[in-house]
């Protein structure tokens, strides 16, 4: 697997996750994850009794299979807890690039809507009373429309979730009726079928962390890229 290093000491690793690569090892997960990559370039040490390093092979946080950009993993127990809790403690800050229909609106703005597993599909979150707290801001970049669609607008956001819930950015979009552009959970059948005609996959990107004291950016990458050039 070809994943990109950004940065490395002898703490921390931080990688570009390319889109379409699962991040942790899971029973349902189908190919190489990051965590068999991890693992075969720097097997655990023997001896080592942080449990929870070792299962999560020092992944700190985790991306969406098909969310691409930063992700930080510890290189020992020591960093991991350090790191582990810096975002247990909310002192990471992250942002995200996402393309979502509509035209959002104020253009700066905060979510703060609870997220839960939804009871009937268990693969789904959505925003139910007595979920877990879940905070986003936003703040859009600029409104566009494609030139085959001109009679859609969309908006270009840079996103920064406060809390880390799964799927999070998404829900809160979605919650808004500002769904993300090519969400294979989120966009609705018929919509991710229109969505797939301009854009190849989701689109969010995680282009910066702020964390420890080191600050990394991921520009947005080639494919996304290309997706924008072809907005009016």
């Amino acid at each position: 697997m070809d994943i990109p290093i950004i940065f490395e000491n002898e703490e921390l690793l931080v990688i570009n996750k390319p889109c379409g690569v699962v991040v942790n090892r899971a029973e349902s997960a189908k190919g190489e994850t990051v965590q068999d990559w991890i693992d075969s370039i720097a097997p655990p040490t023997a001896g080592l009794q942080n449990d929870e390093f070792i299962s999560r092979s020092g992944i700190v946080h985790r991306l969406d299979k098909d969310t691409s950009g930063i992700l930080v993993i510890a290189k020992n127990p020591e960093s991991f807890e350090v790191l582990k809790n810096q975002f247990k403690e909310r002192k990471v800050v992250k942002k995200y690039l996402t393309l979502v229909h509509g035209e959002l609106e104020p253009k700066e703005g905060e979510i703060n809507a609870p997220i839960e597993r939804s009871p009937v599909n268990r693969m789904h979150f959505g925003v139910f009373p007595g979920g877990r707290e879940a905070i986003t801001k936003y703040k859009v970049l600029k409104y566009l429309k494609f030139l085959k669609y001109p009679k859609e607008i969309y908006s270009y956001l840079e996103v920064e979730p406060k809390t880390g819930r799964t799927h999070q950015i998404r829900v809160h979009m979605k919650y808004l009726g500002h769904s993300v552009v090519s969400d294979p959970l989120y966009a609705g059948r018929k919509q991710l079928i229109r969505n797939l005609t301009i854009c190849p996959r989701m689109f969010l990107h995680a282009t910066y962390l702020k964390i420890s004291g080191f600050i990394f950016d991921s520009p947005l990458p080639p494919d996304l890229n290309l997706v924008l050039k072809s907005i009016e």
